[in-house]
């Protein structure tokens, strides 16, 4: 269910996507659809080579459609520079965590602030004003970030000191600090143990409760049957069924054939 004030936010859609290489048609998409919502989780699920990652690639920019379009509300993203994308709000979580080990948690969510004057020379000698302030305003920021993704015990820990799970939380942090209000988030609960999963999980949902638009790829069904509010299943590049999650799974064949349940 999309709360009132998540309908004036724009909602990440995909119009006749096609896209091949050499030949294989890895995604073949026809029609409007799949649609992300703010304030809904939806998962992305299907088997190795199903067109998951190649679809995220799409959303993100590092891959260009063949045919077809994708958009974030009326404006048309498809062909824009991931960097570009990125601005307008859309942030990829990546299977494998990508953290600055050597740089302190804190740090770590500080770089990811767009448009930082200490980043250009000229300002830093004389607007040295403006810049203390606008870095003492990240950094209360970044703290209430950390905090909100339950880390800011952690602020001034290295990176690399912290788990796998704690790992990806700075992350998303990060993502937040980014401006993201789309998250697409490739496999979050892999790799990580059962307590951190349940914060991940408890982090997710209140991101989606604030309004942000959440995109799973998820190979872990308990995860998906606790957090996903809609699902769409990929095979060999095609969507082949979507609904509410315990519709999807509990249909016998996707059990049999594609989630080697019985």
């Amino acid at each position: 269910m999309i709360d009132s004030k998540s309908e004036s936010l724009p909602i990440l859609s995909c119009h006749n996507l096609q896209k091949s290489f050499g030949g294989v048609r890895a995604l073949d998409l026809p029609g409007d659809g799949p649609f992300f919502k703010p304030g809904r989780v939806t998962a992305l699920l299907g088997s190795n080579g199903a067109g998951k990652t190649t679809l995220f690639h799409l959303l993100t920019g590092q891959l260009r459609p063949d045919t077809g379009e994708v958009r974030l509300g009326e404006k048309r993203i498809d062909g824009l520079a991931p960097w570009h994308i990125s601005r307008l709000g859309i942030g990829r979580l990546f299977q494998d965590v990508r953290v600055f080990e050597k740089l302190t948690v804190l740090e770590n969510v500080l770089v990811a602030f767009p448009h930082q004057k200490g980043e250009n020379p000229l300002l830093s000698i004389f607007a040295r004003g403006a810049v203390n302030r606008q870095e003492f305003s990240n950094t209360t920021d970044a703290e209430r970030l950390l905090k909100f993704v339950g880390l800011d015990d952690y602020a001034a820990a290295p990176a690399k000191s912290l788990s796998y799970g704690q790992q990806k939380l700075v992350a998303i942090a990060r993502l937040l600090a980014a401006g993201a209000k789309v998250l697409l988030l490739d496999e979050p609960a892999a790799g990580v143990n059962p307590q951190m999963i349940e914060s991940l999980l408890d982090l997710v949902r209140r991101l989606a409760d604030q309004s942000h638009t959440i995109v799973l790829v998820e190979h872990n069904m308990e995860v998906v049957e606790t957090l996903a509010d809609y699902v769409y299943f990929l095979h060999e590049g095609h969507l082949i069924a979507q609904g509410l999650p315990q519709e999807v799974l509990s249909d016998s064949q996707i059990r049999a054939a594609y989630l080697g349940l019985a």
